[in-house]
């Protein structure tokens, strides 16, 4: 990995008013990938050296993550996606393929939806729209079950004063406790990213996320886009035993994609799907963005 590390090139992006930290490699058509929460660019180290063979390949650090700048406002999907939007514009592209993980999945979505003129392609791994989640968040128990931290996390400042007092095993129950495969994540990673949620104002910015989908003036703002189908060819990667997101989400979702599609569930995977998978996820998302995608 130090080998293929130094390849990697670190650099400070300006889009939507703030600095996104990126990491990238290769040339060619642009693939952006998205990480998710609590994560940031590191997630992706398995994808970056495989589609840098094909593409020019940038992995920012989220808005609020990591290095990327911690503005106390912003969180919200329309924002979040401007940042991307934004990013394509400033690599001097026009459009990108979009690959996105947890919460980079559910931006990723809401890019589609509201900017499609944007994207080539778009995969989404263990990532459903914010509105899909909603509704099996309300009307589902088991999902309810799986995503109680939701509602702790809207409790002001309390929440990350707690993670920041037990962030070693905070990051240890939500990586390695939580993954299906459990050499995923060494001691080394887990260190590495319990340094990056150390690091002063991410704790806030990133709970933030979680504060701003209970939003009233974000849903109406984001009502013209909320119900738009997309547009873009795309590909779901599922984990099968993601201890977070039940399966129910990728239910139906055939209804809101107006294009190509193809659903593929991952056995005997979890959530974290880059890391417990990476061969399977490069082999996919290769297949995806080089070769096309048929119709099921």
């Amino acid at each position: 990995m130090t080998a293929i590390a130094a390849e990697w090139k670190h650099e400070y992006i300006q889009t939507n008013r703030i600095r996104l930290h990126c990491v990238t490699q290769g040339e060619g058509d642009l693939v952006i990938l998205l990480h998710g929460f609590p994560e940031f660019w590191y997630a992706w180290r398995f994808q970056i050296p495989t589609l840098a063979r094909y593409f020019k390949v940038v992995v920012p650090d989220l808005r609020g993550y990591n290095d990327s700048d911690k503005p106390s406002s912003g969180y919200d999907l329309d924002t979040l996606s401007e940042d991307i939007r934004g990013l394509i514009d400033q690599l001097g592209y026009s459009r990108a393929h979009l690959v996105g993980h947890d919460w980079g999945g559910t931006i990723a979505w809401h890019l589609a939806q509201k900017f499609p003129q944007c994207l080539n392609r778009l995969a989404l791994l263990n990532a459903a729209p914010l509105e899909r989640f909603l509704g099996e968040l309300i009307g589902n128990m088991d999902q309810l079950r799986r995503s109680w931290y939701v509602f702790a996390f809207q409790v002001p400042a309390l929440p990350e004063w707690l993670i920041q007092q037990n962030l070693k095993q905070f990051v240890r129950n939500l990586l390695q406790e939580q993954a299906v495969r459990k050499g995923a994540f060494s001691k080394e990673d887990t260190e590495i990213y319990q340094a990056a949620l150390a690091k002063p104002g991410v704790l806030p910015a990133i709970l933030n996320y979680y504060r701003a989908i209970f939003s009233p003036w974000q849903w109406i703002k984001n009502w013209n886009h909320l119900h738009n189908p997309i547009t873009t060819p795309t590909l779901v990667l599922w984990g099968e035993e993601d201890s977070f997101l039940s399966a129910n989400l990728t239910k139906g979702l055939e209804n809101w994609i107006k294009a190509p599609f193809k659903l593929k569930p991952i056995p005997h995977c979890g959530h974290w799907m880059p890391q417990e998978v990476p061969q399977t996820v490069n082999r996919e998302l290769l297949a995806f963005l080089r070769d096309g995608l048929p119709v099921q």
